[in-house]
């Protein structure tokens, strides 16, 4: 969560995510948004995670603005997560108040 609240102060973004792989490392990233290319803070990480050489996401953290009328996740974030069975899922907000955890470590 450190990572994530860290990510979106340092760049101002709407959202920052955290991502954690099958061996330890951590990856960070904020919401881009630019003319051509938009993804939110959790394709952002999970992009940079694979890009460095992971093959597995075993947590991932999203801080963003607290909203508890919005869904969790959009849908290309949900079939993200699906897809990379990401087991540990938690949405906090910017001072760390934990807004979901729409998958728990099992």
């Amino acid at each position: 969560m450190t990572l994530a609240r860290s990510a979106r102060a340092r760049t101002g973004a709407a959202e920052g995510a955290a991502v954690r792989d099958d061996i330890g490392r951590t990856y960070a990233a904020a919401t881009v948004e630019l003319t051509a290319l938009r993804l939110t803070a959790l394709q952002a990480a999970v992009a940079a995670a694979v890009s460095s050489g992971s093959t597995r996401i075993d947590a991932a953290c999203v801080v963003r603005a607290a909203d508890r009328a919005a869904p969790a996740f959009g849908a290309a974030d949900q079939r993200l997560l699906d897809d990379l069975h990401v087991g540990s899922v938690l949405l906090a907000a910017p001072d760390g108040t934990l807004l979901a955890a729409p998958r728990a470590a099992g």
